[in-house]
């Protein structure tokens, strides 16, 4: 007599057989905190240059990028996006590694919200 294998759906729940799974209680998953990265108004970067950036390296169309760029200019700073983390660090790098290149500057800066 050859015995087949024991399937799961061959068992029986009889006495002293528990089946039932053991689940952890779900935890609520918490949203990453996220960065305002921040652009810093200097005497010497050109306007034309801020709004490059912004439109470059933020997608904000041509008005958008300008009112921004204004509001480095009056107030000396102003936030030009929010992201995770790792994508306003990308974002401060690129900044700051194109104006570096252009030999403007320009700093821009992240903080947590």
């Amino acid at each position: 007599m050859s015995q087949r294998p024991l399937m799961m759906s061959d068992k029986t729940d009889g006495p002293g057989q528990d089946t039932s799974l053991l689940t952890k209680p779900k935890s609520k998953t918490e949203r990453p905190p996220l960065y305002k990265v921040m652009l810093l108004n200097d005497d010497y970067t050109p306007m034309e240059f801020v709004v490059h950036v912004l439109e470059r390296f933020f997608g904000l169309n041509h008005a958008q990028a300008f009112d921004i760029m204004l509001t480095v200019h009056k107030k000396g700073l102003a936030v030009v996006g929010v992201f995770s983390f790792e994508v306003a660090e990308t974002k401060v790098a690129q900044v700051m590694d194109f104006a570096r290149r252009h030999q403007h500057p320009l700093q821009c800066t992240m903080e947590k919200e």
